[in-house]
């Protein structure tokens, strides 16, 4: 089977794929286009792609495509038109499971670095402007103890809420659109606006697309409590990026934690100049072993289309 892996992977990840398919590894970072994609799909029996490659509609409808298979690198895959993929009998799949922890850790890592002005703080230093330790230097916000309010409880969200629970002591609220139960840790499922009005940290997991778009806007931002953290690794556009920082000029919230952004990667002037905001690359499941396990997953998930299984990821 003729393979497009739209980006450069890891040395481990392309030696892989490389034995296994006849492959072709798009030397960009740029996602594909629009007319990219279309053209990909005519051109190859499958497609490893990846966040932000327009599998549109209009992708699939641009010519009857030769691709079997969409092998997602990645969980999310809200840049797959699934119904336009489903209706032309291309099988998409993604890649969960191995993200999980990852993508835990730096939901961690941006609520700590919030709450604690840690980049706030090491800008300082650099700039040479530190002038020594004294009582009240950037007083953050203490974390252990506090209420976490997690904003989907799938596999990202319970990683989350186990490693605030164990680790910090957090009492754990949850909001999810099906009931969870069974969890391992004590965790209290509400609605939003409860969510909203009692959590300190607010963490975002919830899968991108049309459901979720905009999921927090004005009125939910309002209905913080004042000087609560916001904290986003799920896709830029649950957030209503305008709101937010209306919310932040006016105080009404304490600070933000950014790992993705409505327009990535496109990053608003009025977000890069605020100290209160931690604003990372997209850094998610950016560790050498985590993305070879995702490249492999996809691996595994195009070997069994090419074998004649069922994939074990598929999504459509």
């Amino acid at each position: 089977m003729r393979l497009l892996v739209t980006r450069r992977m890891t040395a481990a990840a392309e030696a892989a794929i490389a034995a296994a398919f006849d492959a072709t590894f798009r030397d960009s970072t740029v996602p594909l286009t629009e007319a990219e994609a279309a053209a990909a799909l005519s051109a190859h029996d499958a497609i490893m792609p990846t966040l932000g490659d327009r599998f549109t509609a209009a992708a699939f409808a641009a010519a009857p495509p030769r691709a079997r298979v969409l092998a997602n690198f990645g969980a999310g895959y809200n840049h797959i038109d699934v119904n336009a993929a489903r209706a032309t009998g291309v099988i998409v799949t993604n890649t969960p499971g191995v993200v999980t922890e990852a993508t835990a850790d730096l939901a961690l890592t941006l609520m700590l670095m919030t709450a604690r002005r840690a980049g706030e703080g090491e800008r300082l230093v650099r700039a040479g402007r530190w002038t020594g330790w004294h009582p009240t230097q950037m007083l953050g916000m203490h974390v252990t103890g506090r209420t976490v309010g997690i904003v989907g409880m799938g596999r990202i969200g319970q990683a989350i809420a186990r490693r605030c629970h164990a680790g910090f002591g957090m009492e754990v609220l949850f909001h999810n659109r099906s009931t969870v139960a069974g969890l391992p840790f004590p965790a209290r499922q509400v609605p939003l606006a409860e969510l909203l009005g009692a959590a300190d940290i607010v963490v975002l997991a919830v899968p991108g697309g049309a459901a979720t778009h905009h999921l927090i806007g004005a009125p939910e931002l309002a209905a913080m409590r004042p000087g609560a953290i916001l904290v986003n690794i799920a896709r830029g556009d649950v957030v209503d990026e305008t709101a937010l920082i209306a919310a932040l000029e006016a105080g009404r919230i304490g600070g933000a934690g950014l790992d993705v952004y409505e327009r990535e990667p496109e990053v608003p002037a009025a977000l890069t100049r605020r100290e209160d905001v931690v604003l990372l690359p997209h850094l998610g499941t950016a560790a050498e072993a985590v993305r070879t396990d995702m490249a492999l997953r996809a691996l595994a998930n195009l070997t069994a289309v090419r074998d004649g299984a069922d994939p074990r990821d598929r999504v459509a």
